[in-house]
């Protein structure tokens, strides 16, 4: 029985085989890298949204350490059933400036991409320190440790630093310190009026921050048709 072309040329021809094959994986891989270079990174912003403040980056980043996404989606997808409990279906262009992205793939709790401004931020408060005052058959764990835990300034700057490496347009002079002031004493001055007495700088606040910013922006620009 005759022997096929690949057979008997290639696999034959061990030395030949070997460069064959080290072109066609450079040229996948050619193919697969030149367009990180060539094209702007990621989708572009939906008009409207911009990047996380500093406080809202720091609760980001306490969201990921906890592991909220693994409970958490952030996509709704475009089926009626979604959008009737969540609100619209999401946009590419909102989760411009997420690096990494928290789309999620669970759903144990309920998805969080509309979930700016949907509740007050003593509710936020509460349903951290202990999700059972807020939901009752709640099955998250408690996370009051986020009351007391702060936020180190350093490290918020050296992610928003990080960010900027990764194209997040932050302005160079941006005052990390008194950004992070300012919102959080938005924020405990809200929470003053529901009764709640806490420090600016704690986790908690940065979270809350964080949770009010989801959806908000890209909700709006929606609505609007940008």
């Amino acid at each position: 029985m005759a022997e096929h072309f690949h057979r008997r040329v290639l696999e034959h021809r061990a030395a030949l085989f070997a460069v064959l094959t080290t072109i066609g994986i450079s040229i996948g891989g050619l193919v697969e890298i030149l367009p990180m270079y060539s094209a702007e990174l990621g989708p572009q912003a939906l008009e409207g949204v911009t990047p996380y403040t500093p406080l809202e980056l720091a609760g980001r980043d306490i969201y990921v350490s906890e592991g909220c996404y693994n409970c958490h989606s952030q996509m709704i997808r475009p089926f009626r059933a979604e959008t009737m409990r969540y609100g619209t279906w999401s946009r590419a262009g909102e989760y411009a400036y997420d690096r990494p992205f928290q789309l999620g793939s669970r759903r144990i709790g309920p998805d969080l991409a509309r979930v700016g401004g949907k509740y007050p931020d003593a509710w936020h408060y509460e349903h951290m320190r202990d999700p059972r005052t807020t939901s009752s058959e709640s099955i998250m764990p408690v996370y009051d440790w986020l009351l007391d835990k702060q936020v180190d300034p350093d490290d918020v700057q050296a992610s928003v630093d990080a960010m900027r490496t990764l194209g997040v347009p932050y302005p160079e002079d941006l005052d990390v310190p008194a950004e992070l002031a300012s919102q959080s004493a938005e924020i405990v001055e809200s929470l003053a009026g529901a009764g709640i007495q806490s420090a600016p700088d704690t986790e908690m606040i940065a979270l809350i921050a964080y949770l009010q910013k989801l959806g908000v922006q890209g909700r709006e620009a929606v609505k609007e048709g940008k």
